[in-house]
């Protein structure tokens, strides 16, 4: 059984079981990312042993015909094979696979799942959005202030967009830190690949989007979070100085990264940073009047996020003009990591014998 240690390992104590005896691993596999971690226990954490990212567009066309195609499902099955090697060589003893948006939305997302299993062995769980939104929650805990009372997490992805509105406080140890209660979540329908493909698809590289079409993408954002605002008067609490905003997406690390004028991308300077919403509205504004082949010769947007940036700017100035709290921290971090802390806590669980299942 899990929860039965050796011996030596209570002689050893809790290094050498629970989280500490294992190796793990984690996929998030999105609409338009495919992202792999694999760690070990660490004293504050985890320690990354490998990680990997290929921008595979899974979703792609899926927002118009409602099916994964063929190249798309090409390129993510190249991308798993790499993962599965990794998983393999590292001798991975406990994992999380999860997939999105994408795989929900298609109608043969579960069967693109199977073969994805016979193929590289990996099992895929396709998650909700209030998954999702607990994950990312999950990786982004310690960047929570305990004294502001309020706290909006934004989770820009491909296929769509999840807010969090969370309840934020100390906690009633002697050790203090911070309590945090997820009080309610929306999913909106549009991530950088839906968006785009709605509002841009097959728009020159080379001219820019006109002005009146970025503004319909960020209008059509608020319309559609302006019913969760409503539902919890956020806006009010916004005004009154009690909501501090989270952004974890690649869209605002790299709008972070541009603000800081970062020739390579650089996660330690970019995850914890502070932008002010006058600094994210600016630069918004900035990349919003760029053609694709412009955006490519930007640092850290590159040709891999060029046709993507518009569509993620527009939905970034949305939720800044919708919730226009001070400063949004940024983070570097999302479902992997809320993944891996919640491998790490099972394990714990399992190794300790108050907490074994008791034959039934």
């Amino acid at each position: 059984m899990a929860g039965d240690l050796t011996p030596d390992q209570r002689q050893k104590g809790g290094w050498h079981s629970g989280r500490f005896a294992h190796t793990f691993a984690a996929i998030d596999l999105g609409t338009n990312n495919c992202r792999l971690l694999v760690a070990r226990a660490s004293v504050d954490g985890f320690e990354v042993l490998d990680a990997y990212s290929r921008p595979v567009r899974l979703g792609e066309g899926v927002a118009l015909s409602g099916t994964l195609c063929g190249e798309a499902i090409d390129r993510t099955l190249e991308a798993l094979d790499v993962c599965a090697s990794k998983i393999e060589r590292h001798r991975v003893t406990r994992a999380r696979h999860i997939a999105t948006e994408a795989c929900r939305r298609a109608c043969n997302g579960e069967d693109f799942l199977g073969v994805v299993h016979a193929r590289t062995g990996l099992r895929f769980e396709v998650i909700p959005p209030a998954e999702e939104a607990r994950l990312a929650l999950a990786s982004c805990e310690n960047l929570l202030d305990p004294d502001v009372p309020y706290g909006l997490l934004i989770d820009i992805g491909g296929g769509s967009t999840e807010v969090s509105w969370i309840k934020v406080g100390r906690s009633g140890g002697r050790c203090g830190g911070t309590s945090i209660e997820l009080i309610d979540m929306t999913s909106v329908p549009w991530g950088v690949v839906t968006l785009t493909e709605s509002c841009v698809h097959g728009h020159p590289r080379e001219r820019r989007v006109e002005r009146a079409c970025y503004d319909e993408m960020v209008a059509r954002i608020r319309a559609d979070l302006r019913p969760f605002c409503a539902r919890h008067s956020i806006g009010g609490a916004v005004q009154r100085g009690e909501v501090q905003m989270i952004g974890a997406s690649g869209t605002v690390t790299t709008v972070s990264a541009h603000h800081l004028g970062l020739k390579r991308y650089n996660r330690t300077l970019v995850d914890g940073s502070r932008l002010s919403h006058e600094s994210i509205l600016r630069v918004c504004d900035q990349l919003s009047v760029m053609s694709v082949d412009e955006l490519t010769t930007l640092p850290c947007i590159g040709t891999d996020r060029a046709d993507l940036a518009l569509a993620g700017g527009a939905i970034l100035e949305a939720v800044c003009r919708q919730w226009p709290a001070t400063m949004v921290t940024v983070a570097d971090r999302g479902l992997r990591e809320g993944v891996l802390m919640d491998l790490m806590r099972q394990a714990d669980r399992d190794a300790d014998p108050h907490h074994r299942r008791q034959p039934g």
